[in-house]
């Protein structure tokens, strides 16, 4: 971050001590007083100010601290002063339509946001006496989604997933939901994200015309690890801000939760932790607890958190992602395998769940019509090897009646987004709960057993199909 007003400011802050060395992005700092831990530090030299946060205390005299900037100008000896506090970053309702970074300045080329207001990002999660409880479904217009694995209001969902099965396509198309739908506002943390990803982001955002509704945070791939360990609580802190100030649905949006802890494990080897479980931190756990815990609801609005979870080697044992399941009131599994079938949303129903997914929650309708589908497919996916080695005609009448409504169900949860229609070049479409249970009982009642499986696959509400 560079400022032209560095060397004053450091002259209206306490001096702390002086640098000791710098190795990579962790810094030891010679102290007369030891700092808290978690407090903000800065060095200034020649205009550049280097902000760095305290991690570890060495001795009765040394700090280890992370360097939130590149380390390059620093040096021994260089004086380092106490911000009086742990990181800090502005707040004002201009935030909403603006892309900045973990400091809350500007990445967009626009003016600084106004300095009235300020809020730590470590902060402790709400008081449970001021919290109140998840309750209801939170429509997204995602058939798949609403049938099989409804939103919780204020609840937290995950969306897992390997490589390039559609997590952030997903993740943007629900922030066009609570815009356009629930006249909501949305708060996208980047963490870790590559140049290319970001830019196109921000500026599809834009062409969808949700920009206005929605501030955008990013810690990119190439900065240090204590940057992509902390912006997902930047991004956390602009989302309490609004929930707060503006008393609406707040949709919080992290891509890739698992960065964050890749960032957190970077952070505990330069510390000189001992690793734990598969070579993650020993403090894994309280680590995601951090983030998660302060995901909550009050009387003044909600905060809905989706977080995209990036599955290594597709395998849902993973330390760090069950770490992060553990607090999830919803879970999306994007499979490969239905991608590959050209299924989009590549959800798959069979490993997907929701807290809501009962009677008391969903209503006897909603309920019957999610289980029925779901035993549907599930008997076509054990039916797959048989037909495939000795064809559907080996199959008795019912089976063979399963497989031609859950072929045409499969088809039917697919859907066209309207943050990718540009390239595509088919018209995104929102589909209400309502009527997808309409068309899903329709499909159960055969109803439908005349429509081709063409008729059915990227669709909206059946009632657009021809006759």
């Amino acid at each position: 971050m560079t400022i032209d007003t560095a060397s004053a400011d450091s002259s209206t802050r306490t001096r702390i001590g002086a640098i000791e060395a710098v190795q990579g992005p962790v810094v030891d700092i010679v102290c007369d007083s030891l700092p808290p831990m978690h407090r903000a530090l800065f060095a200034a030299n020649d205009g550049e100010r280097y902000t760095f946060e305290v991690y570890r205390e060495l001795d009765e005299h040394r700090v280890r601290a992370i360097a939130l900037h590149r380390t390059a100008g620093l040096r021994r000896g260089m004086p380092v002063f106490d911000t009086g506090g742990p990181l800090q970053v502005p707040v004002a309702q201009e935030c909403l339509g603006r892309l900045l970074d973990i400091f809350g300045d500007p990445l967009d080329g626009g003016p600084a946001l106004p300095a009235a207001q300020h809020r730590p990002i470590v902060a402790a999660p709400t008081p449970l006496a001021e919290a109140v409880a998840n309750e209801g479904i939170l429509e997204t217009g995602i058939k798949a989604i609403d049938l099989l694995s409804p939103f919780v209001r204020g609840g937290k969902t995950g969306l897992f997933g390997g490589a390039g099965v559609g997590k952030t396509v997903l993740i943007t198309e629900f922030m066009h939901a609570i815009i356009h739908l629930h006249r909501g506002v949305s708060v996208f943390a980047g963490i870790g994200e590559r140049i290319r990803e970001g830019h196109e982001l921000w500026h599809d955002m834009r062409e969808a015309g949700v920009m206005p509704s929605t501030t955008m945070v990013f810690g990119q791939m190439d900065e240090s690890p204590g940057v992509r360990f902390r912006i997902g609580l930047t991004g956390l802190t602009y989302a309490e801000y609004l929930r707060d100030s503006l008393g609406k649905d707040v949709l919080l949006l992290i891509d890739n939760a698992f960065r964050f802890v890749q960032a957190g494990s970077e952070i505990s080897g330069l510390l000189g932790r001992m690793p734990a479980t598969v070579g993650y931190q020993p403090t894994l756990s309280s680590e995601v607890a951090e983030l998660q815990e302060r995901i909550a609801s009050t009387r003044a609005g909600s905060i809905t958190s989706v977080q995209a979870v990036y599955v290594p080697a597709d395998d849902m044992t993973d330390p760090a992602v069950e770490a992060i399941f553990t607090h999830l009131d919803t879970m999306v599994v994007l499979s490969r395998n239905q991608a590959a079938k050209g299924i989009y949303p590549a959800v798959d129903p069979l490993q997907s769940a929701s807290s809501l997914m009962g009677r008391h929650a969903l209503g006897e309708r909603h309920y019957n019509i999610a289980t029925a589908v779901r035993e549907h497919l599930a008997r076509y996916r054990e039916l797959e090897d048989i037909i495939a080695m000795l064809g559907v005609e080996s199959l008795s009448e019912s089976d063979r009646r399963i497989v031609h409504r859950a072929r045409r169900l499969q088809r039917y949860l697919t859907q066209p987004f309207h943050v990718v229609s540009q390239h595509t070049g088919i018209a995104g479409v929102s589909v209400p709960l309502a009527m997808t249970l309409a068309d899903c009982e329709a499909f159960l009642r055969g109803d439908h057993d005349d429509k081709t499986e063409a008729q059915c696959y990227m669709r909206g509400a059946m009632s657009e199909v021809p006759a």
